[in-house]
């Protein structure tokens, strides 16, 4: 079994401990340069090419790998150390960066470049994104688990969508190349925190990669509420790409912003995140699980449509905050959810089915809506995500409805 770190307490209250706050700090600092990254990447494929379908596809490459790869690496995270594998994943992606940062500089990016990256960071991703939620129950009491994942949210909204965003578009009109760079910083960083956390020893795994697998995805498909919370945000996601993938193209050329105020939408976008970071934990304990998930998806998909009939910027800056409301409300109640019910040595698989079932559409979603886009105009992926959306959520009702025990 892996080592299990008693959390801190002050008197009979329990409090978060340095090796969680080691992780907050570490959450913080890379993503700043990931905000400035996310928006600085699809400007400089707009360099590139102004072609919806072929901007679309370099937004999928970077989800690609939750559909390729999150089964065998679910299985790595419950076999090796967790904070090993969470370390060298945010070095591997560092280097990646200044890649990009290099060929930037030189004016030797195209479309193929950005696919590659972006897989490249994604794959990555998968890793340290399921190490971290596999090794976060080791570090925190069960209890403090809502509100240490609220923290992780608001740190992380505020570095992606809230400083990141603004300063890598910022950066960008200075220079191509300043945004990776500062992204690139920001994971060594990163790296060199997590690297000082106290490592888990790898549970006694036995059978073969296949076999382990499979155990992980028995579990999740006989739980019935998981598994349909996974189907939702499978949905969700799925839609959400449809829009964001050329977020850039509706902002850039229907809702005629400026670079600075591309930027600026995502900040819209973070205020909410953050308001919900701090907010939702409070409304979830007075309203209670299932009905904070229905909320939180009835609430984006109205958004979502609201998003592609928006009149203008200021219009949709306002629906981003309340998308960015909603998410953060999502993502606390169903991580926290997982982290209590999942046993440690099957975490790292079953949240790599999940994540699989949950992130796998959204490179789809990314191609669908640049086709959409293509065809119908650049609000159509919004308007019509939306309203897959509210389907979706109709339809698993009846099942939310008798899981809510």
């Amino acid at each position: 079994m892996a080592q299990t770190i008693d959390p801190a307490t002050t008197g009979r209250r329990l409090v978060l401990g340095s090796a969680y706050w080691r992780i907050w700090w570490a959450n913080t600092v890379s993503s700043v340069g990931d905000g400035a990254f996310v928006s600085a990447l699809p400007l400089l494929a707009v360099t590139v090419t102004r072609d919806p379908r072929l901007i679309a596809v370099v937004s999928a490459s970077f989800y690609l790998p939750w559909l390729l790869l999150s089964l065998p690496i679910g299985a790595l995270v419950d076999r090796y150390d967790r904070v090993r594998i969470m370390w060298r994943s945010q070095a591997v992606q560092g280097l990646i960066v200044v890649a990009i940062a290099a060929l930037a500089a030189l004016h030797r990016v195209d479309i193929a470049v950005l696919t590659a990256a972006g897989f490249g960071l994604g794959s990555a991703e998968v890793f340290f994104s399921n190490a971290a939620q596999a090794a976060l129950p080791q570090l925190v009491h069960a209890d403090l688990l809502p509100k240490a994942n609220g923290n992780l949210q608001v740190s992380l909204t505020v570095g992606e969508t809230f400083v990141g965003p603004p300063l890598g578009s910022l950066l960008f009109a200075a220079s191509r190349a300043l945004p990776f760079g500062l992204d690139a910083g920001s994971f060594a960083a990163s790296a060199a925190v997590l690297s000082g956390l106290p490592h888990f020893r790898p549970s006694a795994a036995t059978g073969s990669i296949g076999a382990r697998i499979a155990e992980g995805l028995r579990w999740l498909l006989r739980h019935r509420l998981l598994r349909m919370v996974a189907v939702l945000l499978g949905v969700s996601g799925f839609c959400s790409q449809m829009g964001q993938a050329d977020l850039v193209l509706l902002a850039t050329q229907t809702l005629h912003v400026s670079t600075r105020g591309y930027g600026l939408l995502w900040t819209a976008s973070a205020v909410g995140s953050i308001c919900g970071g701090l907010v939702n934990p409070v409304i979830t304990r007075r309203i209670g699980q299932l009905p904070s998930l229905i909320l939180s998806m009835g609430a984006s998909a109205a958004v979502f449509v609201g998003i592609g009939l928006a009149p203008n910027a200021v219009v949709a800056g306002l629906l981003m905050a309340g998308n960015g409301f909603f998410v953060a409300m999502w993502n606390i109640v169903t991580v926290s959810l997982r982290q209590r019910i999942v046993p440690g040595d099957l975490m790292g698989r079953v949240n790599s089915v999940y994540r699989m079932i949950g992130w796998g559409l959204m490179p789809a979603g990314a191609l669908a809506g640049g086709l959409v886009a293509h065809v119908a105009g650049l609000r159509a992926p919004y308007t019509i995500g939306g309203i897959v959306c509210a389907i979706a959520l109709l339809a698993a009702l009846p099942v939310l409805l008798r899981s809510r025990d």
